[in-house]
């Protein structure tokens, strides 16, 4: 049986028509090209963990339980092999980021040191008001392209919609497990979708994008020293609901010790995924999607929803 990843946006296409976060995106261009299929699959990444926060490993398709649209599906394909990880290194270049980028490249390098040579693979994109690819997707990468230090911060941010694309170019990843990382201050300026259209792009292609906020201890949510208004950062809002709708999560780091720990449970994340597929349904549009565990001492994190009608084979 062939994986199908269904879907209903077209790579450099972002016309959408959700307003609210939990709303799904709609095209507004023409559809993608359809490969027929006598069955179309939608695939879900889950990591699974007990309530001590650790991974659990060796379940089985009869461990989990899966509601589309508040119907149950049937799991027909599950896997929990090991497997390459494809990653997208997205930076915020834009002016807010001048005195944080060389956080930002601290953060990254530590994201390449847990890539295994062989059969992982990173790229690097860079983005202010445009989305710009600084290096292709490469095995074996131990450090970040020179060519990184030339970009200097400047501008407006459209970080929605550089999230948006970036997605649907990992998208195109023949491997099982990909992730959008994005390094970023949190601040959006220019961008044209909001939180809840990105992430209902991204969930769509079952791409999960994790937020790592560049932030000093004051900006930190999570600090003591937090100011008063750290908490209505959107690193603390609406991203933290952008990646978490994913599949992903959002990490906020203020010290070296902080962007380490972050690369290692980022990557031992994507490391520990597993891969849940079942038939999907016949009625076009946006499908909510619940995964949920039979035993309920144990936490599942999966995507929340995807676009029926419309499909294209990923594997």
């Amino acid at each position: 049986m062939r994986l199908i990843l269904v879907t209903a946006l077209s790579i450099g296409s972002f016309g959408v028509g959700a307003t609210a976060l939990r709303q799904a995106p709609v095209p507004s261009q023409g559809p993608v090209a359809t490969f027929k299929s006598s069955i179309d699959l939608v695939r879900i990444n889950a990591v699974v963990r007990d309530k001590k926060g650790r991974f659990i490993s060796n379940l089985a398709a009869k461990d989990f339980e899966v509601e589309d649209g508040g119907v149950p599906r049937e799991i027909t394909e599950f896997r929990h092999e090991e497997a390459g990880v494809s990653v997208a290194m997205l930076f915020d270049v834009s002016g807010s980021m001048e005195s944080r980028m060389k956080n930002a490249k601290e953060a990254a390098t530590h994201v390449l040191s847990w890539l295994k040579e062989d059969g992982d693979e990173a790229a690097v994109f860079t983005f202010d008001t445009q989305l710009s690819q600084i290096s292709p997707f490469t095995s074996g990468a131990t450090t970040l392209p020179e060519e990184l230090s030339l970009v200097k911060p400047f501008g407006a941010t459209s970080l929605h919609d550089a999230i948006a694309k970036t997605a649907q170019k990992v998208a195109s990843r023949d491997v099982l497990r990909r992730a959008v990382v994005v390094f970023t201050d949190g601040k959006d300026t220019a961008s044209k979708l909001t939180p809840g259209e990105v992430s209902g792009i991204a969930s769509s292609i079952d791409i999960p994008v994790y937020i790592v906020g560049i932030v000093p201890s004051i900006d930190n949510p999570l600090a003591q020293e937090a100011l008063s208004g750290a908490d209505h950062s959107p690193l603390a809002r609406a991203l933290t609901n952008l990646s978490e709708w994913t599949g992903g999560r959002t990490f906020v780091v203020s010290s070296i010790t902080e962007r380490s720990q972050m690369a290692r449970q980022l990557i031992d994340e994507l490391r520990h995924q597993y891969l849940i597929a079942f038939e999907a349904s016949t009625l076009p549009g946006w499908h909510p999607l619940v995964v949920r565990m039979r035993d309920k001492d144990l936490n599942v994190r999966a995507r929340s929803g995807y676009i029926a009608g419309q499909s294209r084979p990923i594997s």
